[in-house]
């Protein structure tokens, strides 16, 4: 009974409750010719973001079969693959804790078919808003760049979770942000890792900021 409740009912209405409330919401675009640029491309491409930034963008780039998100194989993943079906996303299952390297092999993969992937920067656990190096690793080998993408809002929640979960309240405005690409060579040396691993993360806190405040 709880297995066909994770698969088949409450996944039918956490979309019906995200999209009912995020069409109640306003958007403004801050960065239209950075999301422009990348959607445009006829190549691979990394989109990344905060994990409390999720809610909005999740609904915002929606029926989109070419971005592969990368779900956890626990129970609770099953839920959130479900869920992101529903919305229209193509889905790989694997941890980037447990039997990361299975799952990293998969992303790639992805990218090396042209397709898009979308990877939490702070991972699953963070801490938060602190860049974890598996993004710019993967841009690395597949010479796929990296965009930042983010959305805050006028009115909102903000959680008390390790990740600081902002949901925007209904009729508010939610602004959108999106940074211009971040690339990195083949075969990096770790200090380049390290040194485009901080540039990401100082991205995504930039255009958070320009988001909070608008």
């Amino acid at each position: 009974m709880k297995k066909f409740l994770f698969n088949y009912v409450i996944p039918y209405i956490l979309y019906a409750v995200i999209y009912l409330w995020c069409l109640t919401l306003r958007s403004k675009n801050l960065n239209a010719e950075e999301e422009n640029h990348f959607k445009n491309l006829s190549g691979p491409y990394i989109l990344t973001l905060w994990h409390g930034r999720i809610f909005y963008l999740f609904y915002y780039l929606r029926q989109n079969p070419d971005y592969f998100l990368l779900i956890s194989p626990s129970q609770d993943g099953d839920l959130l693959a479900r869920l992101a079906k529903l919305m229209g996303y193509s889905v790989i299952r694997g941890s980037s804790y447990k039997k990361a390297v299975p799952a990293a092999r998969s992303l790639i993969k992805v990218l090396r078919r042209k397709k898009r992937i979308i990877i939490i920067a702070d991972g699953s656990r963070g801490p938060s808003c602190v860049a974890q190096p598996g993004s710019v690793q993967l841009a690395s080998i597949t010479e796929s760049p990296i965009f930042a993408m983010t959305f805050g809002a006028k009115n909102k929640m903000t959680l008390n979770t390790w990740d600081r979960f902002i949901i925007p309240l209904p009729f508010t405005r939610c602004n959108l942000n999106f940074s211009s690409p971040l690339s990195i060579q083949r075969k990096p040396s770790e200090q380049a890792i390290e040194e485009k691993r901080i540039a990401l993360e100082n991205t995504l806190n930039a255009i958070c900021q320009v988001s909070d405040e608008d």
